[in-house]
C-alpha cells in the first residue's frame, strides 16, 4: 500500500482544531471522532469541505473488531472521552464524571484499508492510541510520519511504545510538548507561505515543521525521564495536589503545571 502524499489521519479529531489546519496547508483529511455531539459539531464546521469530498468523517470509536462499544463521555472535559474504562475511572478520581453511551466501532486497519495510507497520521483517542499503531503491522502500511500521546504514567508502556514503532521502520524521533506550539509561517503543499494561529487544545505542527532536532530512539527515551518525574510529581496520577489545586486555583502560581507531551516518528 503506497502513502498517499496528500491525505492526513485525524484520529481523535474532537472539534477539529487539527483538521482545520491541515485542510488549510491543502490535505485531504480522514477525521475519526467516537463522540455523536462532536461528530455534529465537525458536521456542521466542515459542511463545505464534506461537500467537497476533502473532508471525510468517521463517526467510530477505534475498537479491536467492528461492532459497538461503550464510550464514556466526560460531562467536564470534552477532550477527556474514552472507550478505556480505566481512563474513564482515572476522570472520575480527578473529580469529572462520565456518562455511559453506545458507540459504534471499528478496527482501524479496516479505515487504512478504506481510504489509504496517510502522509501523516495523527492519534489522539485517549488509551487506544496504541491499538492505531499496532494495526500499522496487520497491513503494508507505513504513514511518513505519525504521532501519538506516550504513556506517563508507565515506564514499560513507554517501552513498549517505542520498540512497536521501531519495528514498523520509524527510526527518528521527537517529544513535544503539546502545551507551547507556536503560531507562525507555515508552507502548504503549493509552497504557499500560511500564517496560523493554532486553537487551543490542537496538536499542533507535524514533520518538518517540528521544532528541534529529530532524535534516535534511546534519545528520545531519555527525553522522557524528567517528564515521567514532573508528571509524578504535579501529574494527574497526584490527586492530592490534584484536589488542593482545585480547590485553591491560586496555587496555580506556585505549583508548576505536568504538561502532556506528544511522541512524533518519522520513518526515513
Amino acid at each position: 500500500m503506497e502513502e498517499l502524499a496528500d491525505v492526513i489521519f485525524d484520529v481523535g479529531a474532537h472539534k477539529g482544531e487539527d483538521s482545520a489546519f491541515y485542510l488549510r496547508l491543502g490535505y485531504r483529511v480522514v477525521a475519526v471522532e467516537a463522540n455523536p455531539a462532536l461528530v455534529e459539531h465537525l458536521k456542521a464546521r466542515f459542511s463545505r469541505e464534506i461537500a467537497a469530498g476533502t473532508y471525510t468523517l468517521i463517526g467510530r470509536a477505534i475498537g479491536n473488531a467492528d461492532g459497538a462499544i461503550t464510550f464514556f463521555v466526560n460531562n467536564d472535559v470534552s477532550v477527556w472521552g474514552t472507550a478505556d474504562p480505566r481512563w474513564a475511572a482515572r476522570n472520575k478520581r480527578l473529580g469529572t464524571e462520565s456518562r455511559e453511551i453506545k458507540v459504534p466501532c471499528v478496527k482501524f486497519s479496516e479505515l487504512l484499508k478504506s481510504y489509504g495510507c496517510p502522509h501523516y497520521l495523527k492519534i489522539d483517542v485517549e488509551g487506544a492510541d496504541m491499538l492505531c499503531v499496532r494495526d500499522l503491522s496487520a497491513i503494508a502500511c507505513r504513514p511518513r510520519y505519525l504521532s501519538l500521546e506516550s504513556s506517563k504514567t508507565s515506564w514499560s508502556d513507554l517501552l513498549a511504545e517505542f520498540d512497536t514503532l521501531a519495528q514498523l521502520g520509524y527510526t527518528r524521533f521527537k517529544v513535544v510538548d503539546q502545551t507551547r506550539h507556536r503560531s507562525g509561517t507555515f508552507r502548504t503543499r503549493t509552497d504557499q507561505a500560511l500564517s496560523h494561529s493554532f486553537e487551543d487544545g490542537a496538536s499542533g505542527p507535524f514533520g518538518a515543521d517540528l521544532p528541534g532536532r529529530w532524535l534516535s530512539k534511546w534519545r528520545a527515551i531519555l527525553r522522557y525521564v524528567p517528564i515521567f518525574l514532573s508528571y509524578k510529581t504535579f501529574g494527574d496520577e497526584n490527586l492530592w495536589i490534584n484536589r488542593l489545586v482545585r480547590r485553591f486555583p491560586i496555587l496555580h502560581r506556585v505549583i508548576p503545571e505536568a504538561h502532556w507531551y506528544d511522541t512524533h516518528a518519522m520513518r526515513e
